[in-house]
């Protein structure tokens, strides 16, 4: 694991450079102008929508029954609300993934590679119809399994670590492919995927850890006040975007280094 607490340092390091921020500039914008419009337009049509459903089949009285069980009561009267951001919060970590992956990653690889590793082949093995392949197909399987651990945030601790799981089976997944897309040739960044598949879940793991949370706080922010949910989710949108650009950052490191390893021990293989 020496190769990923090095990896760290340096994203840690070029985390908070200038041009870094800058960089996450676009996708924030592009996040908040997205769901700034849809939760203007479409947030109090949503709850009452999700209302209607519920007086119709007589589900508040099954829902509070179920919380009641749970010692969570209290939380009856949000069930709705509570209920509205369990739907758009996959949602929206999927366009913030979707928009690092597409405005930012590019950058972000060119950034690394120019300055960490100017002399390694860029074989072009990815291309952007790719990324943007591998970004919607995990980030739709992201967000269906997110739906089914929906009742685990009755156990907030265990909420935390099963959605930690799925965002480190998901970046290491969308990050992997976009850090190796200009340098590694399809062979390679199979190759480095399957010898490294250990610590790219491991990186994965350690945002998601840190992504996981926003979430949660989310989830509990709507218990204060309907009121609150546009400021927690552009809040939010923040966060998720700072989150994934240290772990591009993470992965773009760590990737970049163990092809120019994997090419190094294909040379010296070679001249035995």
């Amino acid at each position: 694991m020496k190769g990923v607490a090095t990896a760290y340092r340096r994203a840690l390091r070029a985390q908070f450079s200038g041009r870094m921020l800058v960089l996450s500039l676009a996708p924030l914008l592009l996040s908040l102008l997205l769901w700034g419009v849809l939760l203007w337009l479409g947030l109090q049509p949503l709850l009452d929508w999700l209302h209607g459903l519920f007086s119709e089949y007589d589900a508040f009285q099954t829902s509070g029954n179920v919380l009641a069980t749970l010692g969570l009561g209290m939380l009856k009267v949000m069930v709705v609300p509570l209920l509205a951001i369990a739907l758009l919060l996959p949602l929206m970590i999927a366009s913030a993934l979707l928009f690092m992956g597409v405005a930012a990653m590019p950058a972000i690889e060119k950034h690394v590679g120019r300055a960490q590793f100017p002399r390694l082949e860029k074989k072009e093995g990815g291309s952007f119809a790719g990324s943007v392949a591998v970004n919607l197909g995990s980030t739709a399987v992201f967000a269906v399994l997110w739906l089914f651990t929906l009742p685990l945030y009755a156990i907030p601790p265990l909420a935390w670590l099963v959605q930690a799981c799925l965002w480190a089976w998901v970046t290491s997944r969308v990050m992997s492919y976009d850090a190796l897309a200009a340098h590694a040739s399809p062979a390679e960044r199979q190759d480095l995927m399957r010898r490294h598949r250990t610590a790219l879940l491991a990186i994965g793991l350690a945002t998601g850890l840190a992504g996981a949370l926003p979430g949660i706080a989310w989830m509990g922010g709507a218990v204060l006040s309907v009121v609150l949910f546009p400021l927690l989710a552009m809040l939010s949108l923040w966060l998720y975007i700072m989150i994934f650009l240290f772990a591009g950052l993470w992965f773009q490191y760590y990737c970049l280094q163990a092809l120019e390893e994997l090419r190094g021990d294909g040379v010296a293989r070679a001249t035995v």
